[in-house]
């Protein structure tokens, strides 16, 4: 039970964390607006019923069913507000104010203390972000032309009758393209690659278990490190990636290359040489999981659909034809684009995002107090019906409509307020599925059921199988 909803208690946790050590636990303790009063003592507050549910998504979700779009719960004697609906997340985001929730939880579990400075210095970071997506990607189109057309004759060697492990293809293609688009020639090496790997899993892996040795107290009362082993393992990862960084950071000043790669776009910043490390730590990180993940359900999602799946080959076919892949034609993959909205949506690729409350703030008749924690239940937004007609059915043409559109960017998810990492993704797994479905037709295997597990990025509790056969 507790590995089952691990990872959404290290979510709150690593949000939470940094408030209670800035403010203290004298807060107020009445329940404020509509809400979950805690099944056990204040001192848990509601932490075991999010164990309980499964997820914390999964908990929210049983949240808003019952008490509708504005809620709160007790993570201990910390008051946590989550907003349900798309009307009151309008009223609470602010367009100019940044918003990564992979920087959030990221920078909290790695106890990373730079950035978080004033407004315009945060627009300055984001638009180095913007700069060192769109110049490394650029840079490096060919470089993931090449990789997408690696797997592809993988793929095309198998018989129709193997299973591909989706999951695992997915994680070591968004591994190199990753790695050699952000840290250059270095993970031109497989080893340095798997290197790599297994380090960001020793990182991830931790995290998870960065809560109470049972529900959570380790993280507030210093137990956790009494764990040597785990922490040791991953001390040493950690070391070991930045490391790594700082070699090549290191090398990247002052020199021109032929490549661009995302740190150079850091490195030409006004950063000091630690931001510069905890950025790329942070991009690279939460880049790797976010693309493996997008990339596994968009096709995932082909492998069900047989209709979406014809007709992004129809679309492919149109704007390729018997040419290459380029990035000049890529920006015309107009249902492509839709594709794999409606893969973030349907899949609820990031369930959770949060923000502490600044100043006190108002969603409808509810007061949300200063120095709250709120939390936006974008797992629920994104299966609301009275947001998305056919809220489970994965229907990429319901962004033809620039109404439904405009509101998934306002979400975060597209436009001008989407995360770096996720603009980097959909750009990746653009490229993949251009080479892919151009080739071969993308089949489900009979009779498997994907289970869905709910954490920072949502991914399939086992491998997700699938069979490949050939168009031409």
């Amino acid at each position: 039970m507790l590995d089952f909803a691990i990872f959404a208690v290290t979510f709150l946790l690593a949000l939470v964390g940094a408030v209670l050590y800035l403010y203290p636990v004298s807060a107020v303790l009445a329940l404020w607006g509509p809400g979950r009063r805690p099944s056990l003592s204040v001192a848990d507050g509601n932490l075991p019923d999010i164990v309980n549910s499964g997820s914390l998504h999964e908990f929210l979700v049983n949240l808003h069913e019952r008490y509708g779009p504005v809620v709160s719960f007790w993570f201990g004697r910390r008051l946590v507000v989550s907003l349900g609906a798309v009307d009151v997340l309008k009223q609470h985001i602010n367009p100019n104010k940044t918003l990564d929730p992979f920087e959030t939880m990221l920078k909290s579990l790695l106890r990373y203390q730079s950035g978080g400075g004033s407004v315009s210095e945060n627009h300055m970071r984001k638009k180095l972000y913007e700069n060192g997506v769109t110049d490394s990607l650029k840079s490096n189109f060919a470089l993931l032309l090449k990789l997408s057309e690696e797997l592809l004759d993988k793929w095309l060697s198998y018989p129709e009758t193997q299973h591909v492990p989706l999951s695992q293809h997915m994680l070591g293609f968004a591994m190199k393209s990753v790695t050699q688009m952000v840290m250059g020639s270095t993970f031109e090496d497989d080893q340095e690659v798997i290197r790599f790997q297994k380090n960001h899993g020793t990182i991830c892996i931790f995290t998870y278990f960065q809560v109470w040795s049972e529900i959570g107290k380790g993280f507030l009362d210093g137990s956790l490190d009494k764990n040597t082993t785990r922490k040791k393992q991953y001390e040493d990862a950690l070391m070991q990636l930045e490391s790594v960084l700082r070699n090549i950071i290191k090398e990247r000043k002052g020199r021109n290359f032929s490549q661009h790669i995302f740190i150079d776009s850091l490195v030409q910043g006004n950063l000091n040489d630690q931001q510069i490390l905890e950025d790329s730590m942070i991009f690279s990180l939460a880049s790797c999981i976010i693309t493996a993940k997008l990339c596994t359900w968009a096709i995932c999602f082909l492998t069900t659909s047989e209709e979406v799946e014809k007709k992004l080959y129809e679309e492919i076919n149109q704007v390729f034809g018997n040419g290459p892949v380029t990035p000049e034609k890529i920006e015309q993959l107009r249902y492509c684009q839709h594709v794999l909205c409606e893969t973030v949506r349907t899949a609820k690729l990031t369930p959770v995002s949060a923000q502490l409350q600044d100043i006190e703030g108002k969603i409808d008749q509810f007061i949300i107090p200063r120095e709250t924690l709120v939390l936006y239940a974008l797992g629920v937004v994104l299966q609301d019906p009275n947001t998305w007609p056919s809220p489970h059915k994965f229907d990429p043409d319901r962004f033809d409509d620039e109404l439904v559109m405009k509101t998934f960017s306002s979400l975060g998810f597209s436009g001008t307020q989407e995360c770096p990492e996720l603009r980097f993704a959909y750009m990746v797994t653009t490229v993949l599925l251009s080479v892919l479905v151009k080739r071969l037709h993308l089949l489900s295997v009979e009779g498997q059921v994907i289970e869905t597990k709910y954490e920072l990025v949502t991914s399939s509790r086992e491998e997700a199988w699938i069979t490949v056969s050939k168009r031409y």
